[in-house]
């Protein structure tokens, strides 16, 4: 974790195009085939939704295009987490309109469509976040579809245009969310859960490795509430009856001989259940297990499971059962209401549960949530002041943690090359992409056969520093 963060994320699409194959196409586009822009912001289940509208655009014949000049219209999937992602997706729509163009808003924000239109009356269109279809329904009103004089449009791979590198992949098993915490509005803009049933995420999952993909990362608003709002319904996968429940999904993934990582699993007693799956090596061992706070109060205010006690308890099980077990978390410093003694509660908290990987942000008001009405409000400068001690106790207990592997082996997924430096830039099982650290691996600089992007390697660590860990090739590497 090289600064705090809470998940999110911005991608353009001039910049994450290349992955997709888009601009060699969109070269030879004729000159009147509708120009579509496109800018997704937020965390990773909004840039599941981007991709699904991306590739209904490109499998329709429009042209999509990295800049607001060329665009005839503009696409922003916005978020609306804390007020800093608010004012970001503010500047996009600013920005895009002021290039006057036409301008569409999806995402969380446009669920309050009443409240954008008034603030941005030039708007063409606004939706709310996952609607696909009400998208593509503005932008045929606008943009009429292309007309495809052949078929060169629908020549996609089957698993659609993807924003990350080819060799790893944001999957979304739900959508929405039945808690109510009070520093947040997600369920009022995304709604209660709905799950995806077993069979259609294996489905995509199985095509995207078939596509190239060696990592799959499970994402949603409450991934570890898979399947409730259907009672665990079964569906049929592979001849058999399987229970629409996350560890059942998880057991399936693992048949596909990939890594898949479980991102956003709220602190149930039941992803115990999972710890075996880990150690088995079916899935990654590797929580992401977003606790917020460890004072009960606090937790009682945010409408949190109020039990650190049971969570150090927790760790110590699950670490026991699988050693190897990499936990991440993130959490909220000066919430309202928060003394002085209780942040020093949440220190020790952290100095005991001596979590690998931990991300945090400042409480932030958000327009519509719960914990606006709690007070005290803590001022920012006190506010960062205990973000910056928050983030230099992890930091100490990073660094500690890391220098023990010094001199051990590991697996290691190779994500691109740095040849200026003659590196490859690598993660380990216990780090996802964007928010956790890196491995960077040194290697002769006289080496042309490198291993491609997605490629396992094993590993000798040489030396760490607070985030990050630095290795050589062993022998195994280069065979």
């Amino acid at each position: 974790m090289r600064a705090f963060d809470a998940g999110y994320n911005t991608n353009f699409l001039c910049a994450a195009v290349s992955h997709s194959s888009l601009i060699a196409s969109s070269s030879t586009t004729p000159a009147d085939t509708p120009a579509v822009g496109f800018v997704s912001l937020g965390c990773a289940k909004a840039l599941v939704d981007s991709e699904r509208i991306l590739t209904r655009l490109r499998s329709e014949g429009y042209a999509l295009v990295g800049d607001y000049r060329d665009a005839d219209l503009v696409v922003i999937n916005t978020c609306g987490f804390i007020e800093s992602a608010r004012d970001e997706s503010f500047d996009g729509i600013n920005q895009a309109l002021r290039a006057g163009t036409k301008v569409v808003v999806t995402g969380c924000l446009g669920a309050d469509a009443d409240s954008l239109r008034t603030r941005f009356p030039r708007l063409a269109g606004v939706t709310g976040p996952a609607d696909c279809e009400a998208v593509m329904q503005l932008i045929h009103n606008h943009l009429p579809v292309p007309k495809q004089e052949d078929e060169r449009f629908l020549e996609l791979v089957p698993s659609g245009v993807k924003l990350t590198p080819r060799h790893y992949a944001y999957v979304k098993i739900s959508e929405g969310c039945n808690h109510a915490c009070s520093f947040c509005i997600i369920p009022s803009m995304r709604g209660r859960l709905v799950s995806r049933p077993l069979d259609q995420v294996m489905r995509e999952c199985e095509q995207l490795v078939a596509d190239g993909v060696r990592e799959l990362l499970i994402v949603a608003q409450d991934t570890s509430a898979y399947g409730l709002d259907r009672h665990y319904a079964p569906s049929q996968w592979r001849g058999q009856s399987r229970p629409d429940r996350l560890e059942t999904l998880a057991e399936c993934l693992g048949e596909l001989g990939v890594w898949v990582r479980l991102h956003y699993l709220y602190p149930y007693p039941h992803l115990s259940r999972l710890i075996p799956l880990m150690r088995d090596g079916l899935i990654l061992p590797y929580l992401d297990m977003p606790l917020q706070h460890s004072d009960a109060t606090i937790l009682k205010a945010m409408r949190r499971p109020h039990a650190g006690e049971r969570v150090l308890e927790r760790l110590e099980q699950w670490r026991r059962l699988c050693p190897e077990l990499t936990i991440r978390s993130t959490f909220i410093v000066g919430f309202p209401g928060e003394t002085e003694v209780q942040f020093a509660g949440l220190l020790d908290f952290l100095r005991q549960a001596r979590l690998d990987r931990v991300g945090a942000f400042a409480y932030s008001p958000v327009s519509g949530a719960a914990a606006n009405a709690l007070g005290p409000h803590i001022p920012a400068s006190e506010q960062q002041a205990r973000l910056a001690e928050f983030m230099r106790v992890q930091e100490e207990i990073s660094r500690a943690k890391l220098n023990r592997k010094v001199g051990s082996s590991m697996q290691v997924m190779v994500d691109k090359h740095d040849t200026e430096r003659s590196l490859l830039i690598c993660r380990s099982k216990g780090d996802a992409p964007e928010v956790d650290g890196l491995v960077y691996v040194r290697h002769p600089a006289h080496k042309r056969d490198l291993p491609a992007p997605g490629s396992l390697l094993w590993v000798r660590v040489d030396h760490t520093d607070a985030h990050d860990c630095h290795a050589v090739f062993t022998r195994e590497s280069l065979q």
